[in-house]
């Protein structure tokens, strides 16, 4: 293992999608209507936050005082902060444009829904399952940098806030039992929401584009912000194994992957 850059690095992370399998009876109802067949996790990570942050908040404030786009119902929405799945075609359109202007590189970790993993491997429990995907969202990361920032888009409690601390360090604990090796490097996790970072609303574009591609078959988002895409795991695409790691020497296609 290479010694830590002696430096700072932020990572920002956020969902698409659900971790829900059953209703409030017990019945499956994956890929039902607003019962998602993937949840999605992933993060943008970069060593200049401020940059990114400047650019999206100056793309707010034109977007805002735009006299064509102020009369479209979504800019209420917009007004308070960008949310791919919220935002107008046009307003989607340029945030897409300044996000492949920045500087930063992305990962995801797509979970396919299967009931019995769910099952087995989680107690049809969805933190537990929750926790395992951000654990390897991480666990060959944090020993890159000697410090580690992670916003994660805001979800509950500072009970919640400990556990994912844990699935964190679970991770790390992964890599460190894999290669034998100490990471010495520190891990800082904050809670935030989209509206009060920037970074955060980079994420949730990128994890959008990936939803779209294996949702709706759809790559064309997927492939203006490609080249920031540094992994792509299809976490329980099992037929494709060990096929369903995408990086740049296996690019994602969605017509790679097995059929949801």
């Amino acid at each position: 293992m290479k010694k830590p850059i002696d430096s700072e690095h932020w990572y920002f992370v956020d969902e698409s999608g659900d971790p829900t399998f059953y209703d409030r009876h017990g019945n499956l109802i994956v890929g039902q209507e607003g019962c998602s067949p993937v949840f999605i996790l992933g993060f943008v990570e970069t060593s200049d936050p401020h940059s990114m942050r400047v650019a999206l908040n100056d793309l707010h404030t034109q977007l805002a005082a735009n006299e064509y786009l102020s009369e479209i119902p979504s800019m209420k929405k917009t007004n308070i902060a960008f949310h791919a799945k919220d935002d107008s075609p046009e307003v989607r359109q340029a945030v897409f444009e300044v996000i492949r202007s920045l500087d930063f590189k992305a990962q995801f970790v797509v979970a396919r829904k299967r009931e019995r993993i769910f099952r087995n491997s989680f107690h049809a429990n969805e933190s537990e399952f929750y926790d395992y995907l951000i654990s390897l969202l991480f666990e060959n990361i944090l020993h890159r940098y000697t410090i580690n920032h992670i916003y994660i888009s805001q979800r509950g409690t500072r009970l919640r806030q400990e556990k994912l601390e844990k699935a964190v360090s679970k991770g790390i604990a992964n890599f460190e039992h894999r290669w034998n090796q100490k990471v010495t490097t520190e891990t800082r996790i904050f809670p935030h929401t989209a509206v009060g970072e920037p970074c955060l609303q980079v994420v949730d574009y990128m994890n959008w584009a990936v939803y779209r591609a294996f949702i709706k078959r759809e790559m064309r988002y997927f492939r203006f912000i490609q080249d920031k895409v540094s992994l792509l795991v299809d976490r329980y695409d099992n037929a494709k194994y060990p096929k369903n790691w995408y990086n740049r020497n296996n690019p994602f296609v969605i017509e790679k992957t097995s059929p949801l």
